[in-house]
């Protein structure tokens, strides 16, 4: 019964803007780690850009509790936020969560709190009350169509956390001794044979989204995807994650794949052009108050790095007989710390 009061008192504080299915996106941005108890002047920018879509790529709150009222009191305070309102007014928001709006730091599958997390995390971003994402068994994973024809786009955004089996730790020494001097973190890939952030049945969905036809498709992934090892949580932790994934779009020659992602504390671009048949890019976007100073080797940066606070946008030329798209980076004021315009034809192979 306790629980049931606790789910009650969460309160929406603001409404969100709803695009038709129909509506064509020219401009998304994107964004991760947004603390509600600090400062997050880099709204101001956001809310001048007046962008068709934006995503929330989890650590939407900093919830690191199994006390579910105070999560629902964060969530709250989040939203009490006036550039987070003035955002949801004039701006589509969609979002999933990581860790820390999941429940707790690093927290997988044995997090006990999960279905009244995963309410109170609906009801604050004003999921339909009909959604499959309150009663599915493997998560909040969920997509989105935007577009018609040739102009269509396809959100994907798996959940990361719900099936997340235990992570590999190294030891207290080696990581003093080894990860912490060069910028890495406690966590090696699993040496469990498939074992899985998703698990089987969030696969088969996933699937069956990546055979949808779009013109391009978004894979929001909290965590970074194309990185091979940072220590950090990542898909490289997760081999066969990765690896599944990559043999999909292979198999089912899916084109125009994007991956936008946030979690680290601070922003860049990744390029992958092994292992499959066109160019992979992802744009990592962290955070909205969150910066990390020590960040870790990534050899397929594209660029520089940042370590400030920042967001990340992509723009769809449609006009354009081979479109382009505009992957950036910027920074508290708006202006562009990093750019990258590829043609929908280079990520359109099959």
């Amino acid at each position: 019964m306790k629980k049931v009061k606790l789910i009650a008192l969460l309160f929406v504080s603001a409404s969100c803007m709803v695009l038709t299915a129909q509506a064509k996106v020219e401009k998304i941005l994107f964004g991760s780690c947004s603390h509600q108890d600090k400062s997050m002047p880099i709204l101001e920018a956001i809310n001048k850009e007046q962008a068709d879509l934006f995503i929330f790529l989890g650590d939407n709150v900093y919830g690191d509790t199994e006390n579910m009222q105070a999560l629902a009191d964060k969530y709250t305070r989040l939203g009490n936020i006036p550039g987070i309102k003035a955002l949801r007014e004039s701006t589509e928001t969609i979002a999933i969560w990581d860790d820390h709006d999941y429940g707790e730091n690093d927290a997988g599958a044995e997090y006990p709190e999960k279905e009244i997390s995963r309410k109170l995390m609906l009801d604050f971003w004003q999921e339909p009350k009909d959604s499959d994402r309150y009663s599915q068994k493997n998560g909040i994973y969920t997509s989105y169509i935007y577009g018609t024809g040739q102009e269509k786009v396809h959100v994907i955004l798996p959940d990361l956390r719900w099936n997340r089996a235990a992570l590999n730790p190294v030891s207290l020494i080696d990581y003093k001794l080894e990860r912490k001097p060069n910028n890495m973190g406690p966590y090696s890939p699993s040496t469990v044979e498939n074992a899985s952030m998703l698990g089987e049945e969030q696969w088969q969905w996933l699937e069956s989204e990546l055979k949808k036809p779009a013109a391009i498709k978004i894979i929001g992934s909290s965590l970074q995807l194309l990185s091979e090892f940072t220590g950090w949580e990542s898909w490289a932790n997760f081999p066969s994650d990765r690896k599944r994934l990559f043999a999909l779009i292979k198999k089912h020659k899916v084109n125009g794949v994007l991956i936008i992602s946030g979690d680290t504390h601070w922003g860049e671009v990744s390029k992958v052009s092994t292992d499959v048949d066109y160019p992979l890019w992802e744009v990592t976007s962290s955070g909205l108050t969150q910066e990390w100073k020590n960040v870790s080797p990534n050899k397929h940066r594209v660029g520089d790095f940042t370590n400030k606070v920042n967001y990340g946008e992509v723009l769809i030329d449609w006009a354009r007989k081979d479109p382009t798209i505009t992957l950036r980076l910027k920074n508290v004021t708006g202006d562009v710390f990093t750019q990258h315009v590829i043609n929908l034809s280079d990520i359109s192979t099959y």
